[in-house]
């Protein structure tokens, strides 16, 4: 079973409103053992809605159709469908009743074009709007399948989770759902994860693995269809230990979570706390941590030294330490020793973590962009310095580097709590 999702709305296309709608519809039909080929997007102008309405009924076997149910002239949905159909359309009695109660509980006029939402295409079953006004249509014809939701998602969100997709059910016979787990790697990159697991993605049929990046971070999706949830983790399982047997040291975790995350539970779990001392980084890594619901209990706090004074002042590194002939500088393997051993001491916390270095536009002590040393100081153990050479925009070398601190973190995590 394919399925074709149509937003309809100019708005979509001026980009004044994100088309959010796709991606839950998109997890619904999955959900349902749907596979979603297309998405599509097109205005409120009905030549162009119903070349859309064509298109998509040559590719795919049911159409989902979010907007243009709504009382204005432009919108279109029900009109033009109704019309490429060569049917009439109707007033949904209920639908025309909670139209009315609304408008004489608030005292205001009803004018006739709010009618308009309370039109159902003939021959089609009504989806009850529980949280707006437009009704829903969903129709079968000639072996395409035809499901009409509100364009509001406060309003399209509660008709699939319940009428819709009761509908699509009803019409399209049961289906073994999709099943998926997130697998979520760092410290190595796509193309390099991909080339450890070329012959699983060149030879799987079932599950499938889709690998995609993200900033600093690799994910996989594992899926597989299955007519219960426990044959779909034993498929799921058998796939994702292939996987682990190739890059298991880089997997964080089977679930979708960023590593920052994945870090802030093993500190909790170990009953171990960090604060970081950050450079170049400009305070992401503090930023990124705190994102973390309930991360005040791992994470003692952070300080951006930014310049030489602020190291100096604020953490006790010796000015000539970062300045003067011979000396290694700001950006320097022992600095960054330093400032993450001076503000584990500071906060009397089990990690300390730093990182300075070179983020752009220009090159700092005439060491060069990307360049970014980041150390990792414990409790009672010798501090671990890296050196790290990062490609891309300021911006991306940042969250690169505190990454990258943020493996090695979760590395030396692992292996204690093993």
């Amino acid at each position: 079973m394919k399925a074709e999702i149509i937003a309809v709305g100019t708005e979509l296309l001026l980009g004044q409103i994100v088309n959010t709608n796709a991606q839950f519809l998109s997890q619904e039909l999955a959900a349902l053992g749907i596979d979603v080929y297309y998405q599509t997007v097109v205005g409120d102008n009905p030549g162009r809605i119903q070349s859309a309405i064509e298109t998509a009924r040559s590719r795919a076997d049911l159409l989902v159709f979010t907007g243009g149910l709504g009382p204005t002239q432009d919108d279109l949905t029900k009109d033009v469908l109704a019309a490429y159909l060569n049917r009439g359309m109707s007033i949904h009695g209920p639908s025309m009743e909670q139209i009315e109660k609304l408008f004489s509980s608030r005292g205001i006029h009803m004018v006739e074009s709010n009618k308009r939402q309370a039109h159902t295409i003939d021959g089609a079953d009504p989806l009850f709007n529980e949280a707006g006004l437009a009704v829903g249509n969903g129709l079968s014809v000639d072996g395409t399948h035809y499901l009409l939701l509100p364009g509001p998602p406060r309003e399209m969100k509660p008709m699939m989770e319940g009428a819709g997709r009761g509908w699509i059910r009803q019409a399209l016979g049961e289906s073994q759902p999709l099943y998926s787990r997130v697998l979520r790697f760092a410290g190595i990159g796509e193309s390099n994860l991909e080339a450890k697991l070329l012959d699983l993605i060149d030879g799987q049929s079932d599950p499938t693995l889709a690998p995609y990046a993200k900033e600093g971070e690799v994910a996989i999706r594992v899926s597989t269809k299955a007519a219960t949830e426990q044959e779909a983790i034993r498929k799921i399982d058998a796939t994702v230990q292939a996987v682990k047997d190739r890059v298991g040291e880089h997997l964080y975790a089977q679930e979708d979570i960023p590593l920052e995350e994945a870090v802030v539970r093993l500190l909790r779990a170990t009953r171990r706390t960090m604060a970081s001392a950050e450079s170049c980084s400009g305070g992401l890594f503090a930023e990124l941590v705190t994102n973390v619901p309930g991360s005040s209990g791992e994470f003692a706090g952070g300080v951006v030294t930014y310049t030489n004074v602020m190291k100096h002042q604020l953490l006790g590194i010796p000015m000539t330490q970062l300045e003067g002939d011979g000396a290694p500088g700001a950006i320097s393997e022992s600095t960054a020793a330093l400032m993450a051993e001076r503000i584990r001491e500071i906060a009397d916390s089990d990690f300390g973590i730093s990182l300075t270095g070179v983020a752009g536009p220009a090159e700092s002590e005439g060491k060069p962009v990307g360049l970014v040393y980041f150390a990792i100081a414990e409790r009672g153990k010798p501090t671990d310095v890296h050196t790290t050479h990062l490609s891309g925009s300021r911006s991306i070398i940042r969250v690169r580097a505190v990454k990258s601190a943020l493996y090695r973190l979760w590395q030396a995590l692992s292996h204690s709590e093993a």
